[in-house]
C-alpha cells in the first residue's frame, strides 16, 4: 500500500485491539518502545493537553511496544491514565502503517541507536540535543518555580535555579536536558522492563488524526530520534486547529 488513509488507520486499530471508533475525531499516536526517549517526551508533552482534548470531544488512542509491566511503569512515571494506551509486542503494527523502523546499518540494534543519538540517519537529532542545553525562547518552560527536581536518590534541587540562566516562562538552558536525563535514569534503571526486545530500539513513531467520516486530516511520521513532532519547540501545536 502506497498511501495510508483514514479508513485503513481506523480498521487497523479496530482489528488489532477490538476497538470501535465513530462520531468523533480521534487522535492516534503510535510510539516505538515505551522506553524510547521520544515515547517519554511525547507523552509528557501530551499530559498537559488531556483536559482540552477531552473537552473537545476527541478520542485519544496511543500504542507502544511493550508488555503489561512496561505499560504499568510507563503510565505511573508519566502520569498517563492506562486506559489511553495499548501495547503490541513487536513492530508489525508499525510496518502496516508504514512507520519508519529507524537506522539498521549494523546488525546490532544498540549500536544503531547509538549512531542515531549521534545524528547518523536521524535528521534533526543533534539540533534537538543542542536545544535541550541552550534553551528555546519559542518554547514554554517545563518546570515551575518551587518544583523539586530529583536526578539521583540524593540529588535534589529547586527548578527556580534555571532562572539564573533564562527567563521563567520560556524553555531555559539545561531545562529540557534535565528532563531527558531524568527520563534516561528511569530507563536505565528499568531497562529490561521497558526494552522488552532490543530489536525495536530504533523504531520511530507517528501521529494521525482521523475525523468522524474516516478522513485522515493530519499525519506526521517521525524520521529521527527526538523528532516526534514537526515542531519540537511546540510539539502539540498541530492540535490547536481542533481543540
Amino acid at each position: 500500500m502506497s498511501k495510508i488513509d483514514g479508513t485503513f488507520i481506523i480498521n487497523s486499530f479496530e482489528n488489532t485491539f477490538g476497538l470501535k471508533f465513530n462520531e468523533k475525531k480521534t487522535l492516534f499516536i503510535v510510539l516505538g518502545l515505551l522506553g524510547d526517549f521520544d515515547s517519554f517526551e511525547y507523552v509528557q508533552s501530551l499530559i498537559k493537553f488531556l483536559p482540552r482534548i477531552k473537552n473537545s470531544d476527541i478520542d485519544l488512542c496511543i500504542v507502544g511496544i511493550g508488555d503489561l509491566d512496561s505499560k504499568k511503569r510507563f503510565c505511573k512515571y508519566t502520569n498517563l491514565p492506562e486506559n489511553y494506551i495499548y501495547i503490541v509486542e513487536n513492530s508489525d503494527f508499525h510496518k502496516a502503517l508504514l512507520i519508519e523502523p529507524g537506522l539498521s546499518i549494523t546488525p546490532n540494534p544498540l549500536l544503531n541507536l547509538t549512531l542515531m543519538c549521534m545524528g547518523v540517519g536521524s535528521p534533526g537529532t543533534l539540533s534537538e540535543v543542542l536545544r535541550g542545553y541552550l534553551g528555546d525562547k519559542s518554547s514554554m518552560n517545563l518546570f515551575s518555580n518551587g518544583e523539586m527536581i530529583s536526578l539521583f536518590r540524593y540529588g535534589n534541587f529547586n527548578a527556580s535555579l534555571f532562572n539564573i540562566l533564562g527567563k521563567e516562562k520560556v524553555l531555559r538552558p539545561f531545562e529540557l536536558a534535565t528532563l531527558r536525563l531524568m527520563n534516561m535514569i528511569e530507563v536505565l534503571s528499568n531497562w529490561r522492563t521497558y526494552m522488552i526486545n532490543d530489536k525495536f530500539l530504533t523504531q520511530r513513531s507517528a501521529t494521525f488524526i482521523v475525523d468522524s467520516n474516516y478522513r485522515l486530516i493530519y499525519s506526521f511520521y517521525s524520521k529521527g530520534l527526538l523528532g516526534f513532532s514537526e515542531s519540537m519547540s511546540k510539539p502539540l501545536e498541530f492540535l490547536e486547529n481542533w481543540i
